[in-house]
């Protein structure tokens, strides 16, 4: 893992990393997809046509956003200005307008353009739950697809490469989201040009855009379950992975795999039908603490700390602090 999220040495090098990252290589035990952290970004080599002040335009797409399964992966492409007609020839399109072939094609017409580099990361399910339950303040999708877009376009500015304009598929109004990475890159000298269907009017949003598909349908259909002895109902036949897809549906229906850990970390427990099936299909999970008959008992209030010790009630403790007459501490542990 700790040669990704940084350049590639070699075309030959992006190649072997790709690979690994979509299938886990020579060892597919080595579980890359199912990681409990933040997923990896994938940076192909830097092409020398991109480097010593030449010019530069990149473009940022995602795909997977609405899946209730796998990753959503955000893609970069990018290439000098002064090639951009020469690009225009490559066939490069909006990723969702084309066939799994057409695009895997299209993708491997990317690995052999030397003079074209590419950037993915990956939002693992579990990333992105973790970040859309989070206390106090829930990180949303929006602001996660800005910081990851953000996030690549540094790390290519880190790699030497002078990046003068950037087309973005917005997220969002596209107005606020301009001005966001404006402020964010102030004084860079970088133009953002951020529209919806972005994908289908500029090749490097194109590219950006076959690069993260290809990269998402590689990492689901190649899943490797971390769950330890988890056999999936019907395998890995969920189809397209989005909630309206009836495959999908039959697949999570099907799969609710613990009735107190729930599904697979495939799955976006923060998604609604996800959250729905947990509900109706799992255990439900009672907090001592949060019973309302022992609220006012095992809260203190601020008045509590101002009376006398003598005259405060004493709290009774919850069960699991509760230990038989006789019973040392030192055996609680």
């Amino acid at each position: 893992m700790e040669k990704f999220n940084k350049p590639c040495s070699s075309r030959d090098e992006a190649r072997s990393q790709w690979k690994i990252l979509m299938t886990g290589g020579s060892n597919p035990s080595k579980v890359f997809h199912s990681v409990h952290g933040a997923g990896l970004c994938y940076m192909s080599d830097v092409p020398s046509c991109c480097l010593n002040g030449a010019a530069v335009t990149l473009g940022i797409d995602e795909a997977g956003r609405g899946s209730i399964l796998g990753p959503m992966t955000y893609g970069a492409a990018y290439w000098p200005t002064e090639l951009a007609e020469e690009m225009e020839k490559k066939g490069f399109d909006d990723s969702k307008a084309l066939t799994h072939e057409v695009r895997a094609s299209l993708f491997k017409k990317i690995e052999d353009t030397p003079e074209v580099g590419y950037v993915v990361r990956v939002l693992q399910s579990s990333e992105i739950s973790r970040n859309m339950f989070r206390a106090p303040v829930p990180y949303n999708l929006n602001d996660m697809s800005h910081d990851t877009a953000m996030d690549m376009l540094r790390r290519v500015l880190a790699a030497g490469v002078n990046v003068n304009k950037v087309y973005i598929d917005t997220v969002g109004i596209a107005e606020n989201y301009k001005r966001k990475l404006d402020s964010a890159f102030y004084g860079q000298g970088i133009e953002f040009v951020v529209e919806k269907k972005a994908d289908a009017k500029y090749k490097t949003v194109s590219a950006a855009s076959i690069a993260a598909k290809v990269a998402r349908d590689e990492i689901t259909s190649n899943w490797v379950f971390s769950e330890e002895g988890y056999e999936p109902v019907n395998g890995k036949q969920w189809n397209s992975g989005y909630p309206s897809d009836p495959q999908c549906k039959k697949w999570l229906q099907s799969n609710l795999m613990d009735p107190v850990f729930g599904f697979p970390d495939v799955v976006r427990f923060s998604w609604a039908p996800a959250k729905l099936a947990l509900d109706e299909g799992a255990a439900t999970v009672k907090w001592e603490a949060d019973d309302d008959e022992d609220e006012d008992e095992n809260q203190p209030s601020m008045a509590n700390f101002l009376v006398p010790s003598e005259n405060k009630k004493k709290r009774t403790r919850l069960g699991g602090f509760k230990v038989n007459k006789g019973l040392e501490m030192a055996e609680l542990f």
